[in-house]
């Protein structure tokens, strides 16, 4: 990058931010967002307040009440943020992406602070828990949209939330129902998600993937294998029961003698058209750390839903490293004709959002927030989000080539331009053109020197065999 195009930046920077001028009414509030975001995308260590207005001669006090006490739109703000991605990023193949981040924090007083389970250190610990919503689209992803979670100790100490300045009617929520208030509010602001993706702890949640149903969001969900379906539809019938005093019900029921449903990881282990079908081999995508390969079997279940009922088809992968034999469960309520390889590189996506995370954190210090203060807390959010996405942004224009989708896995990876045949007899056989000008990592915001992308799947041994056509 030389000086011209370093420059360049600091112009891109300021018409960027005037597309968020309206959300202030007063010129000399709105200039603080300007002092925010510089401090975020500097080189600074820390990126809380202090160091922020120190190096920008503003002073400390002026700064810490841009956050907590001026009057400034921070809704118009994020609504914003979804605009402007539903803008310039709308793309047929866009994915959702939920997950939910943490960070250490000793204080009592800070909102949502409690001893709890901690992402970032892998154990309990004193830490507040955000829970966020990305967005990827060919080369390029961001953060749309987070929210604190209020733990019930919180939510049940009224007199400790008016102190942290938290409004009354912001309660305990589960953070699956976090998840469904973030997703519709990035869709009541335009954006459009083909896809969403997340991970087993909300895909555990048989409501939540209901709630997704009735908004008709297709989604590939990895999920626990304790989950209870069929592979063999039982029959069901409305038939009154025989003998049964009163007046006769017709409540739908499974007919008697039907098959019990079973776990998923029975179904894998017991079922002949899970256990006896060969493992698939699929190259996932290339990394800086090698190729990522995981073996597949897929088939379509029924899940058991709140009636006992089975519910209509899903697809079920079951996906198993060939190095350290882990298994993983992805659900999909895609059309029943949707090829395995869409689902695979829907269900692999969600490395982009721990590459939001690590960048956030990382490069304009999401986690650096020093406060008491509810709405401070929210609004860092929001402005976090905004810096993002400028840097997004600024690194696919950088990039100084058109984006191109991630390839759909293939037994190859995406170094070939001949097509190829995905390994073995699929059930749903198809063929993939690869372009040899696909890069092996895809891009993002992290700044060149930046190590492998966020994945935490060893690489195979050379001696990993793909089979070809």
């Amino acid at each position: 990058m030389d000086a011209k195009t370093i420059s360049g930046l600091g112009r891109q920077l300021d018409e960027y931010l005037a597309q968020f001028a309206d959300c202030f009414a007063r010129r000399d509030t709105r200039a603080h967002l300007s002092v925010y975001v510089r401090g975020q995308m500097s080189n600074l260590e820390r990126k809380s307040v202090e160091p922020i207005a120190l190096a920008a001669d503003v002073p400390v006090r002026t700064l810490q009440e841009f956050l907590t006490h001026l009057t400034w739109d921070e809704e118009r703000m994020r609504r914003r943020v979804a605009e402007i991605v539903a803008r310039d990023h709308a793309d047929a193949e866009s994915i959702g992406l939920l997950d939910e981040t943490s960070c250490v924090k000793k204080g009592e007083h800070t909102p949502g602070v409690q001893r709890q389970y901690c992402g970032a250190v892998g154990k309990q610990e004193n830490c507040l828990v955000t829970v966020h919503l990305g967005y990827a689209a060919k080369d390029f992803h961001c953060l749309l949209d987070g929210d604190l979670y209020l733990p019930k100790s919180w939510h049940e100490d009224r007199a400790r939330c008016r102190a942290a300045g938290i409004p009354d009617e912001v309660v305990y929520r589960p953070k699956s129902e976090i998840a469904l208030e973030l997703y519709d509010r990035a869709r009541q602001h335009g954006v459009h998600f083909e896809w969403l993706t997340f991970d087993e702890w909300y895909g555990a949640k048989p409501e939540f993937l209901r709630a997704l149903d009735q908004r008709g969001q297709k989604y590939v969900a990895e999920v626990h294998k304790g989950i209870v379906a069929w592979i063999d539809r039982p029959a069901v019938t409305t038939r009154p029961l025989q003998g049964a005093r009163g007046r006769p019900r017709k409540t739908p029921r499974l007919r008697s003698g039907s098959r019990p449903a079973q776990t998923l990881g029975q179904l894998s282990q017991a079922h002949p058209k899970l256990r006896d079908q060969p493992w698939q081999t699929y190259r996932i995508k290339d990394t800086q750390k090698g190729p990522l390969v995981w073996q597949v079997k897929h088939v379509l279940v029924f899940l058991k839903d709140e009636q006992g009922l089975p519910s209509q088809p899903q697809h079920l992968l079951v996906c198993r490293s060939p190095l350290t034999g882990e298994i993983k469960y992805f659900l999909s309520n895609a059309p029943v004709d949707t090829l395995v390889t869409k689902l695979l590189h829907v269900a692999f996506s969600r490395w982009r959002v721990e590459r939001c995370f690590e960048d956030s954190k990382g490069e304009i210090g999401l986690t650096h927030w020093e406060g008491r203060r509810w709405l401070g807390l929210r609004r860092h959010l929001i402005l976090s989000t905004v810096s993002y996405l400028f840097l997004a942004q600024a690194t696919q224009r950088l990039a100084g080539k058109k984006s191109r989708p991630d390839r759909v896995p293939t037994p190859r990876g995406d170094q070939r331009r001949r097509p190829i045949v995905v390994a073995g007899q699929s059930r749903h056989p198809h063929t993939v053109r690869v372009d040899r000008t696909t890069p092996p990592v895809p891009p993002s915001s992290q700044r060149p020197r930046s190590p492998r992308p966020y994945q935490n799947h060893q690489t195979p041994t050379a001696t990993t065999r793909h089979k070809t056509v």
